[in-house]
Order: structure tokens, then sequence, then C-alpha cells
């Protein structure tokens, strides 16, 4: 059977909690509302201890008690303190509130020192039992007689917003009254009174409610957020399952036998178990957001609050930091998605995957001019791929590529458009929440969408000015490093005009033979910079399996050979020799520098009639994956001492140039995988001249 004193005293501390949350949010305008606080705490922390005390006593002990004198002293001091505040400065406090505020906190806390003595020490003097009852009842009669005062002082067109509190608190003193006076006149407290109080208390929380929310705060309505709505929910419903259970636990005990206290536990434990999962389910929290926001608001979302999220969220961390991924995040938590993946365009005009959170498995490209990209540049709607995979007709001329089409988790996918210009897009897993796609979670994308837009838009911008600068700053050394080659010029030319009078001096010999090696180490380590900007030639066709050969032989100073494994006779591909070998050479040599003389480096060349590939695949360092996203094609950004961080990029660009792609597979300590993809030189065209 379940314990009914125990689940009203339950419930009446859930109902004073769920009012103190709702006035945090709602009335701490009020000037009063921080002794209105403590006081609806103190009586949740009241009704909670004469729950407890209900389940393994079956009556009430010293600690309720207590705090039931506490909880007598917040009330009373908070109608104390309205008729304080209403009283006029320049007047004289009346004899009777004089005497009003000596009962009203006089008699609690002469209660309060003798509960704390009672229970913490037998020896001190107390009050007598009669005494203590009489006392007891002299509080609840002077609660009443200060309701009366609060509400009949008050002015007439002030009693609409007293009305609720003086019946909430006048109820609750009189309830005591009515149990204080049993227990005044008969020496014992009615069993049946005491059950039923905490539910009657349980009743006067919304009254205080609804006198609150009449005070002269910002809001005099009581509206009430949908996250205290959720939380609030979700608290009560925590609640009233804990109550139930625990009725569940104390049946099992009294009717268990011997193994009853076993079974108690394992029972209570179980269902704390199973609270805690239901509890850190996002799936049941999503739905259950979604069935309040349905059923109880009249529009699916609070706009102030997402807005304020998924702006918090876009602009958190260092500039740039990890925008991409915030940005798919941002968007994604708008829909209660728990994923999706982000496409920008690049240089070429593609649009390439950048970043994704909780959805690696989807790749593909979408060429700059693809279907997919004309219509959501023409039509800028949020396309439901569940929508367009059961009726295609609805997307006029749109062909969604395979790698997408058939990605079963791809739910939404969600333009970023500036000025009608697209910068990408963004594909979102299916909702936790089971949210129906509509028009106002459309129009929320949209706009949502847009301002992620900018932050990329921004991001690239100042991306762009990096390198940009950067650039700047490495002319400018070039043109110290002119400067510096001018010089040496200068004063070659002045030594071999001075060698036809002297070049028979032994002296001037020698000065001319040590200047002239020094001038020569210096203009070759010059050169060997400037080289690169010399050597431009004009593509032609190249054939990789004999090109390959004369990188690796550059690369012998390295005590570790490269091995060359070609599944193909001939691999064409049309590019400039000497800069290809140059950029396959920086990737050879990246590789064998970070790899140990016992361990393998291979150069591998596969073809086949559209594309040539190259993979020089290493076992050394490896490298993890958000040095290989964040810095290995960042150009000046160099982890090498001497290195000038602009090998991989060059590397990147050039084959990027070619119509090919490079990829990265990499991982700490198991080595690194080094694709280049190229296209293969047309046939007709072989017959023109091959470079080796």
């Amino acid at each position: 059977m379940i314990n009914l004193a125990a689940f009203g005293y339950g419930l009446a501390a859930l109902a004073f909690l769920l009012l103190t949350a709702i006035g945090l949010h709602q009335w701490r305008a009020w000037r009063h509302f921080t002794l209105f606080a403590i006081a609806n705490l103190l009586t949740a922390c009241w009704a909670l201890a004469s729950s407890l005390e209900a389940l393994s006593l079956g009556n009430p002990a010293s600690s309720s008690l207590f705090l039931e004198t506490l909880r007598n002293v917040a009330w009373l001091g908070f109608l104390l303190h309205i008729l304080e505040t209403r009283r006029p400065e320049e007047e004289k406090r009346p004899a009777f509130l004089t005497f009003l505020i000596i009962g009203g906190l006089g008699l609690p806390m002469l209660l309060v020192t003798d509960m704390a003595i009672m229970m913490g020490s037998d020896t001190l003097p107390r009050l007598i039992p009669g005494l203590r009852h009489t006392l007891w009842l002299l509080t609840s009669l002077t609660g009443l007689v200060l309701v009366e005062q609060v509400y009949r002082g008050a002015r007439p067109e002030g009693r609409w917003a007293l009305k609720f509190l003086s019946l909430g608190l006048g109820a609750l003193f009189a309830y005591d009254f009515y149990s204080y006076t049993h227990l005044v006149l008969f020496h014992s407290l009615d069993d049946e009174i005491w059950q039923a109080r905490g539910f009657a208390v349980a009743l006067i929380a919304p009254l205080l409610g609804l006198a609150a929310s009449r005070q002269d705060t910002k809001s005099t309505n009581l509206a009430l957020s949908r996250r205290l709505v959720f939380h609030g929910t979700t608290l009560i419903g925590a609640g009233a399952y804990l109550l139930v259970m625990a009725a569940a636990g104390y049946y099992l005990r009294t009717r268990g036998g011997d193994w009853g206290h076993v079974l108690q536990t394992v029972f209570l434990f179980a269902a704390l178990m199973l609270l805690a999962v239901v509890l850190f389910s996002g799936t049941l929290r999503a739905r259950l957001r979604v069935f309040l926001n349905k059923h109880f608001f009249s529009l699916h979302y609070d706009y102030r609050e997402e807005w304020l999220k998924f702006t918090r969220l876009l602009s958190e961390g260092q500039p740039g930091e990890r925008l991409c991924e915030r940005a798919v995040e941002a968007l994604a938590g708008l829909v209660e998605s728990p994923g999706g993946a982000i496409w920008l365009k690049e240089a070429d005009g593609d649009f390439r995957r950048v970043a994704y959170w909780n959805m690696s498995d989807l790749e593909g490209d979408a060429l700059g001019d693809a279907s997919l990209v004309d219509w959501l540049k023409s039509q800028q709607w949020v396309i439901n791929l569940d929508e367009y995979r059961v009726n295609p007709q609805r997307y006029e001329s749109l062909e969604l590529p395979p790698w997408l089409h058939n990605h079963r988790d791809a739910w939404l996918v969600v333009p970023l458009l500036i000025h009608d210009e697209i910068l990408g897009f963004v594909v979102l897993k299916h909702s936790l929440g089971n949210i129906v796609f509509n028009w106002e979670v459309s129009d929320l994308l949209k706009t949502a969408s847009r301002q992620a837009a900018i932050h990329l838009a921004q991001m690239q911008v100042n991306n762009a000015l990096v390198v940009a600068r950067q650039f700047e700053s490495f002319n400018r050394t070039t043109t110290f490093v002119i400067h510096d080659l001018k010089n040496l010029v200068a004063q070659l030319s002045l030594l071999l005009s001075n060698a036809a009078k002297h070049k028979h001096n032994p002296e001037f010999q020698e000065d001319m033979l040590t200047t002239v090696e020094s001038s020569v180490t210096r203009m070759n380590k010059v050169l060997a910079q400037l080289r690169r900007a010399s050597e431009q030639s004009g593509n032609q066709i190249v054939d990789l399996i004999k090109l390959l050969p004369e990188v690796i032989e550059s690369k012998r100073a390295f005590k570790l050979k490269p091995e060359l494994l070609a599944e193909c006779n001939q691999a064409f591909v049309r590019a400039d020799p000497s800069q290809l070998s140059r950029v396959i050479g920086h990737v050879l040599q990246n590789a064998l520098e970070a790899t140990l003389e016992q361990g393998h480096v291979t150069l591998k060349v596969a073809c086949n009639v559209e594309r040539v590939s190259l993979d020089i695949t290493d076992d050394g360092a490896g490298m993890t994956d958000d040095f290989v996203r964040d810095r290995l094609f960042r150009p000046f950004d160099s982890t090498k001492g001497a290195g000038m961080g602009i090998g991989a990029y060059e590397c990147r660009e050039y084959v990027r140039s070619l119509g090919g792609q490079v990829q990265v597979d990499s991982a700490p300590g198991k080595g690194t995988r080094f694709s280049i993809q190229l296209p293969a030189a047309n046939e007709n065209t072989q017959t023109m001249g091959v470079a080796a």
C-alpha cells in the first residue's frame, strides 16, 4: 500500500521547488523576492524531510519540526517585510506593528532555540511540551493576523496583486492553527490531519505562484520559458517516479520477510539506474522537448533562446578555430540532429568537404556546375532528402550525386548563401526528436545558415589576408636577397676591373680566389632559393615511370633508399617536368625525414584510362587528424626549424592546377600515405613528345 503521507509531502516538496525555480527565472525584479524565495525553499525542505520521516517513522520527528519552525520564521519575516516597506519613512511605526514584529519573530526564534537544544543536548533546559505546543499555536495565529494586516492595509487597487498571496498564506497558517489546536487540547497530533497536510500545502503552491506573477515586476504575466517547462516537467516526472519507486520499495521491505531489506535495496538501486539511463538518453530528451513545444506553445521554437545559443556556439573559442565544425553543430542543434558535414567552395570552383561533426562516413565532392549546386543557388531552398527520395518531381531538374542520394542517414541539405552567391552547403542527419520538416523549420534553417555563412566567409577572407601578408613578407625577403646579389656583383666587378693591373701579383691572386670562392658559395645559396621562379617552362607529356627514378636519385644523401613499385609500364601526365619533380621530391623528402633508417618508404604508381595515381607511403612518425586538417597545407607553417612551410602548400596547389587531387591518410605511430592523383594524358597527344 502506498504511503499517502509520504506521497503528499513529497508532492508538496516538488511543488515548492518548482515555484522557487520559476521565481528565479521570472520574479527576481520583485523587491520582496529574496524573502519569498527563501521561504519557498525552506517549505520545500520541510516537506521533503516530512516525506522521508513518513516513510521511515510514520510520524513527524525533530528534523521536520525544526525545519517547520524555520519555515514559519521565513514566512512571518516575509509578511513583516511587506508591512514595513509599505510604511512611509517619516511615519512612526505603530505600536501594534511593533508587537507583531516581536511576536512574529520572537516566538519562532524561541522555538528554533528550543528545537536546537532538544536535538543537541540532554542537559540544557528546554521548554515543557505544553508550552512548546502553545507557542506553535501562537505562531500560526500571528501568521493569520499578519496576513489580514497585509491585505487590509493595501490600497484597493493593490489588493488585486495581494489577493492570492493572502489566500495562500492564510490557508497555510489556518491549517497549522487547526493542527496545533488539536495538539494543545488533546496533547497528541491527529494522524489523519498530519497525513493530509502535505496535500494541503501542495495545493497552496499554485496560489503563491499566481500571486507572485501579479507583482510589479518586468513581466506581470506568468510566462514560462521552454527551458523551464522542460526542466520542470523532467523534475516533476523524476520526482513522481522516485516517490512511486520508494513506495514500492517500502512495500517490498514490509512484505519480503527475511529478504525484505535486500529486496528493497536491490529494487531501489535498479530504479535509480533506470532513471539515470532515461535522463541521459539524448533521444528521449529531444522527443520530450519536441512534445512540449508542439502541445504547449503556439510556435515550435523560442527564437530568442535559439538565436542566443546559435550565436554563442558560432562565436566561442579563438577566431576561426574549428569554425566549420561549430557551424555544423550549431545548425544541427536547431533540429535536434546528432551530426552533419559541411562543404565549402574552393579556389578551383568545386565544393569539397572541409569538416564534419559525428558524420565522418559521408564523403564526396560537388563540381561547381553540378545540378545540386545550381539548384541550391537558384531556388535557395532547404532540401528534404526524405521527400526527394519519395517524390523527386517536387524538386524539378535536381539530380543529387550518388554519394548523397544513397546515404540513408542524410536528411537535410542547407545552403550557405551570401548575397545570392552560394558559399557552400551543410548536410544534416535525421533528427533525434522526430522533428517534422515544415515552413517554420525551413525558415529558421535558412536564416541561421546565412548567419553562419557570414562567419565562414569572414574566416576565409581572414585566412586569405594572412596568406597575402605572409607572401608580402616573403617577397620583401626576396628583395633583400636580390640586394645581396647586387652587392656580390658589384664586388666581383671591382675585382675584375683591378685584375688587369694586379693579375701578376701573388697576393692579389690569392685574395681574388678567396673572394670568388666566397661569392660563389653565397650566390649558390641565393640561387637555390630563387631557381624555382626562374625555371618556368610549359607543360608537356611526362612519363611518371621514367621521372620517378630521377627523383629518387636526387635523394641519395639519405641512408634509407625508397622502393619504387609500378603497376603499369607507362604513366603519362601533362605537367612541367621540373616543377612536378620538385613537388614529388618534397613529399618524398618529408617521408624520408619522418622514417627511421630501418623503416620503409614506398612509391607506388597505378594508372587507368582517366587517372594516374602516385602513393608515397612511409611507416614513420605519422601525423594527427587535426594537424593534417589545420596545419599541413597552411603556408608558412612549418614544424622544422629551418623549413619555410610552403612545400606541402605548393604541392597541393600545383596538383590542383593540373586538375588533380592530393589526399593524406596518417596516424601517429603508424605512418603516412600521401596520394597524388593526376589526370591521365590524352592518348592523341602522346606522339607530340615525351619528357622523362
